[in-house]
């Protein structure tokens, strides 16, 4: 009869520890799905941030880089898609998304670079305060992505690894998406050619200004019926100075 009561003793007390185990593993679970949750919403307020700031950057560039039109109308097609991909996926992350804000960051940053050919547009006080605000959201874009994907990687561990993930597959907890791009290509860093400003013809300039610009209308988070045009070269208000001036050898000829 004692060995009995002691047997059942050692169940009951193994029973419990069971139970307190399952009770800690999948709380475990729930705050590590909800620091995932957490840490994107971080990575999201940024990005909508960056979708904000990206039209006053363009409207600011075009007014002194005309001729930089296919990169302006390249990052808003970009933006254009992210704010798409983002909408349709109720600011969830996945590849696709991950992929295209991949590409959208490193077209603005091949924009600012480029710019260092236009010294008017280097002094202006809006673009430079862009600029930094710009900066400042890339670099909390990157320190939010490497803390989410730090935590998926802890909670996807801790979900295939025995014996949590018994827990993990009676309570039905799924793997959590990375942000981060697969695609070699788009980890490629951007080519940026500073001899294409002064190298393209100004018949180019002109064509280039003929294009649609249905295509590339910036759409606003939740605003998808008001879209905003990509600049045009043509009607721009000014061009840089190295274009507005005559080189003398032109004006000695036609002085005869």
């Amino acid at each position: 009869m004692t060995t009995l009561l002691v047997i059942i003793g050692i169940i009951v007390i193994i029973g419990i520890i069971a139970i307190l185990w399952g009770v800690s593993v999948y709380n475990g679970f729930v705050k590590g799905r909800n620091l995932i949750q957490e840490s994107w919403r971080q990575i999201d307020v940024e990005l909508n941030r960056r979708y904000d700031l990206i039209p006053n950057l363009i409207e600011t560039v075009r007014g002194f880089a005309a001729h930089e039109r296919n990169t302006l109308e390249e990052v808003t097609r970009l933006r254009n898609t992210a704010a798409q991909l983002a909408s349709q996926s109720q600011g969830a992350p996945n590849q696709q998304r991950a992929a295209v804000e991949s590409e959208l960051g490193q077209a603005v940053r091949n924009l600012i670079v480029s710019v260092e050919a236009y010294p008017d547009l280097k002094s202006n006080v809006n673009f430079l305060e862009l600029q930094r605000e710009l900066t400042d959201t890339e670099d909390r874009i990157a320190a939010g992505r490497r803390f989410y994907n730090a935590n998926v990687r802890d909670y996807n561990t801790k979900l295939e690894t025995v014996p949590s993930n018994l827990i993990a597959n009676f309570a039905n907890f799924e793997k959590a998406t990375y942000f981060e791009v697969n695609d070699a290509l788009v980890r490629q860093a951007p080519s940026v050619n500073f001899g294409e400003i002064s190298s393209r013809p100004d018949q180019e300039v002109g064509q280039s200004g003929q294009a649609t610009q249905g295509s590339n209308a910036l759409l606003n988070p939740g605003q998808s019926n008001q879209p905003y045009s990509a600049p045009s070269a043509e009607g721009s208000q000014q061009q840089p100075q190295w274009q507005q001036s005559t080189p003398p050898s032109e004006q000695g000829g036609r002085s005869h």
